[in-house]
């Protein structure tokens, strides 16, 4: 392929935005140029660079005397073993469809080393063939996420189409207040818009299948405006519930996995291979499903309502057996 110089050296910049590692032989048996020409364009585009560092975050086009190699330098950027963790914790999520995700990694695919792709591809080629997406009611999570985010940006009334457990479907109209990610599902945090308690509600955005967005605009007070990172510490598998405090005894072979998954919960009591741990939690079903898990290891101490919830949901499942 004929270059002129201009679209050479826009090309070489760009490589090097991507992450390659540019080598002036290499460059210019590709371009069929002299080495002195692409030094000239390499002396161009640093520069460029020094007298418009905004531009990439005051990278620098650096030359490896290890190698013969001119790369960017800068901390601002993705380094390869940050897109590698992108890219696995993103499958693991199982939260978009296959095109969805498929798209997403190929577009940070694009920001390694031509030997770093080959790499990742390995790494994950058997993954990304055996990824399933959970199942959503809506073509694309990542489209209804997006006009949901709009509209808690704005403040603006939403009208959803949704699919409840049971699989009956209505019609709410909504005031949008957060997104949070739990468990492979995005969920909308709202308030219904004729809910006299204003009581905030979790929808799952994969079961909304259609959102219309109103003219009309909203403002929360500020103790309705919500706090997702109080209400991650407290909530498991996203069950709604009030804020409560528990303590129980834990003596299993992994204490540091409950304290991981209950992020307000610390050990005030150690008896032996016993730990007394106290959590503020809220008691929605999910911390219930999540004591129960721990089966034998675990004992509910208080508060005594909470444990008579827990002795009842164990009665249930005795009789079943």
């Amino acid at each position: 392929m004929d270059f002129d110089k201009n679209d050479r050296m826009l090309e070489i910049l760009i490589r090097c935005l991507r992450g390659e590692r540019i080598s002036p032989k290499r460059l210019a048996e590709e371009y069929d140029v002299s080495t002195k020409s692409i030094s000239r364009d390499i002396a161009r585009i640093q520069n460029f660079l020094h007298e418009h560092p905004e531009l990439v975050h005051h990278a620098k086009l650096e030359y490896s005397r290890s190698d013969r190699t001119y790369h960017f330098d800068n901390e601002e950027f993705l380094k390869n073993k940050e897109l590698f963790a992108l890219v696995k914790i993103l499958l693991g999520s199982r939260s978009l469809n296959r095109d969805d995700m498929l798209r997403i990694i190929e577009k940070l695919k694009s920001f390694t080393t031509t030997g770093d792709k080959e790499s990742l591809e390995h790494i994950i080629r058997k993954e990304v063939y055996h990824y399933h997406e959970v199942k959503a009611d809506c073509p694309s999570v990542i489209d209804n996420l997006w006009k949901v985010i709009g509209a808690i940006e704005d403040k603006r009334m939403l009208s959803i189409d949704y699919f409840r457990k049971s699989r009956d479907r209505v019609r709410v109209k909504l005031l949008p207040a957060a997104v949070m990610f739990s468990e492979y599902y995005f969920y909308l945090i709202a308030y219904i818009a004729d809910d006299p308690t204003f009581r905030a509600q979790h929808f799952r955005i994969d079961r909304i299948v259609g959102i219309t967005e109103h003219r009309e605009h909203f403002e929360l007070t500020r103790e309705q405006d919500f706090d997702e990172g109080a209400l991650r510490e407290r909530n498991q598998f996203m069950f709604p519930g009030e804020n409560i405090k528990i303590r129980f005894e834990f003596w299993g072979s992994s204490l540091q996995a409950v304290l991981d998954r209950i992020p307000t919960a610390k050990v005030i009591e150690k008896r032996g291979d016993v730990n007394v741990i106290e959590a503020e939690v809220n008691d929605g079903r999910g911390i219930i499903m999540y004591l129960l898990s721990l089966g034998e290891f675990a004992r509910v101490l208080s508060p005594a309502p909470f444990v008579e919830k827990l002795r009842g949901e164990i009665e249930k499942m005795r009789n079943l057996y």
